[in-house]
């Protein structure tokens, strides 16, 4: 899923977990029900509009991107003070594709790196969802699959909008 998506289940985990556990708690589940939370969204990454390859070509994948990292940049900035939910919801991004990423290209700058396949957490996400999730249609490509995504933003967007 996009940036947005694991954005709101980090603030809306930390919410909760500082309601619910005192502190150290409150730190120690925040953050592992955050980083878990990736690999659970991810899991359903099938049924949203999430081409694999970049799109550059295609002014509506170009948009959704500058949509997507837009409203999670917003939503960063608006909801600061969520920043533990919201960084260890998006640590699993981070890790395959930012820090491996700059560790290949300057580690084995002689081979080709395939993205698709160089990466550790997405891996385990591709088998879980492999395992349990495999009834599930494939739109990655289909650009009407933007509203499924939309849908659970909205609804966790509800979701932080009641907790307070």
């Amino acid at each position: 899923m996009n940036l947005e998506t694991h954005v709101l289940t980090g603030i809306i985990i930390q919410i909760y977990c500082f309601m619910i556990f005192i502190f150290p708690f409150n730190i120690i589940f925040t953050i592992l029900f955050a980083f878990l939370s990736h690999f659970i969204i991810d899991a359903f990454v099938l049924i949203t509009y999430h081409p694999p390859d970049p799109q550059k070509g295609d002014t509506f994948w170009l948009s959704w991107q500058i949509i997507t990292y837009g409203s999670g940049g917003i939503l960063i900035l608006l909801f600061y003070p969520f920043v533990l939910g919201i960084l260890f919801a998006n640590l699993v991004d981070l890790i395959d594709w930012v820090i491996l990423r700059i560790l290949y290209t300057r580690m084995i700058k002689k081979v080709k790196i395939d993205w698709k396949y160089n990466h550790i957490f997405h891996s385990i996400i591709a088998k879980i969802r492999k395992k349990t999730l495999f009834w599930l249609p494939n739109w990655y490509y289909e650009k009407k699959a933007v509203i499924s995504e939309i849908i659970i933003d909205i609804a966790l967007f509800f979701g932080i909008l009641c907790a307070k």
